[in-house]
């Protein structure tokens, strides 16, 4: 059960508010997990999600996929029962593994499976238990320099040379601390470009590599993750950037083991163009891997979408944050909108450093719109040097996708933005931004 939020707190768990909403959010939320929780367990097949059987261009529960035909590109044959899954996957009713125990006494461990989704020339679907989000130690995320894995070498190089703020090197003196603020997510939201932004701040401290503690190097222990760290001196923040926490399953218990005050920040964005983006990553990667099309349904005939594709599950985004708010109220938690953050950076950096406790000293000043690769770059108001913009794996041209693919995808996240609209109280407009184009 999800601790009550302090009371005052404007759209937390514990505020009071017109009793008919409330019981029109608690009637979403259970519909909703009801069905969610149905077709995980009596669906077509394991792990397949659809979006409310009331809404136009969904299928019925149990429709079948339609064989493709031998050789067709983009598929693969059907598997006859009893045979060995494919790598990647997970066979129905496969025990799960735990991880091993960290090495650290302070932070506990909860079990999470392995689904090691790396397999060549197919893309990561792992089936999902019901209630089960992405756990710990899942190959879900493809590597990527800026949003995904970071080996141990990267890591420890980062740690001994600190990290830059405030547009210069952090000096050798000051002190390894756990970080008081994360960034969670998403992945293909904006989290590099925050995290960018947020250290031109002179009282921030970010590591630029991605850990991964709470994920994938838990058993490490706390002690590790300190060591990774920048030093900071007293006053100053030290902040770490890793997507795929918020979408890990034993994250929220782990951060709030280590430190209950820590504050997190999820960068959010339309979680179909989030999808396009996420495959659009893995393809300038893997040329070979199927059209989105062919990835984003079970059964395009009957419109059934595939949420066990990780592209389409990470953006479920009500989901994800339920398992958060057992453990947080939403006073500890900004969202901050991924296309606020292209079209008026200064607006919701503002919003960051005013969460952080940190003086708005990173404005308007600091960012200069970059029309080729058609977000804002960052640039120091003291100097004249060039500004400096993201790397060449930021702003990629999306592949073409048919228009009723994208008519689909927006009608199976619709109710469950509306839900993320109703937990977290804010109206991200993703409806209303679709609707003008």
């Amino acid at each position: 059960m999800s601790p009550p939020a302090q009371p005052g707190v404007p759209g937390g768990r514990g505020s009071k508010g017109p009793p008919a909403r409330k019981l029109l959010c608690m009637c979403s939320l259970s519909l909703c997990l009801t069905y969610l929780c149905y077709s995980l367990m009596g669906g077509a097949g394991p792990g397949a999600l659809r979006s409310p059987a009331a809404l136009p261009g969904t299928a019925a529960p149990g429709a079948p996929r339609p064989a493709a035909a031998p050789g067709a590109p983009g598929t693969t044959a059907p598997r006859a029962p009893g045979t060995a899954a494919l790598p990647g996957t997970a066979a129905p009713g496969a025990p799960r593994s735990a991880p091993g125990p960290p090495s650290s006494p302070a932070a506990p461990t909860r079990a999470s499976n392995s689904s090691g989704e790396e397999a060549a020339g197919t893309w990561p679907r792992t089936p999902l238990a019901p209630g089960e989000v992405i756990t710990a130690q899942s190959g879900a995320f493809e590597r990527d320099p800026q949003e995904s894995s970071t080996t141990d070498e990267e890591l420890s190089r980062a740690g001994s040379a600190g990290s830059r703020g405030g547009g210069s090197t952090t000096p050798d003196y000051g002190e390894k601390r756990l970080p008081q603020a994360l960034i969670i997510g998403v992945k293909k939201g904006g989290t590099r470009a925050l995290l960018e932004a947020i250290r031109a701040h002179p009282d921030v401290r970010a590591v630029g590599t991605e850990p991964h503690f709470f994920d994938r190097n838990y058993e490490k222990g706390l002690e590790w993750y300190r060591s990774v760290m920048p030093k900071t001196l007293e006053g100053q923040i030290t902040m770490e950037k890793t997507p795929s926490y918020f979408v890990t399953n034993e994250a929220p218990k782990r951060i709030h083991s280590m430190a209950k005050d820590t504050k997190l920040i999820v960068v959010v964005r339309n979680p179909v163009t989030r999808a396009i983006s996420d495959y659009t990553q893995t393809l300038s990667k893997k040329p070979e891997i199927p059209t989105f099309e062919v990835l984003a349904f079970k059964n395009r005939t009957l419109g059934l979408i595939d949420a066990s594709w990780s592209a389409i599950r990470i953006g479920i985004y009500a989901l994800h944050l339920e398992n958060w708010l057992q453990y947080f109220p939403l006073s500890q938690i900004l969202f901050v909108s991924g296309e606020r953050l292209i079209t008026d950076p200064a607006g919701e950096m503002a919003k960051v450093q005013d969460f952080l406790g940190l003086k708005r000293i990173v404005t308007e000043k600091h960012f200069y719109f970059n029309k080729t690769k058609g977000f804002p770059c960052l640039k120091k108001p003291e100097d004249s040097s060039a500004p400096r913009c993201l790397g060449k794996s930021k702003g990629r041209t999306h592949p073409r996708i048919d228009p009723d693919v994208i008519h689909r995808l927006r009608k199976f996240y619709k109710p469950f933005n509306v839900m993320f609209y109703q937990m977290t109280g804010q109206d991200f407009e993703w409806e209303r931004e679709e609707s003008d184009k």
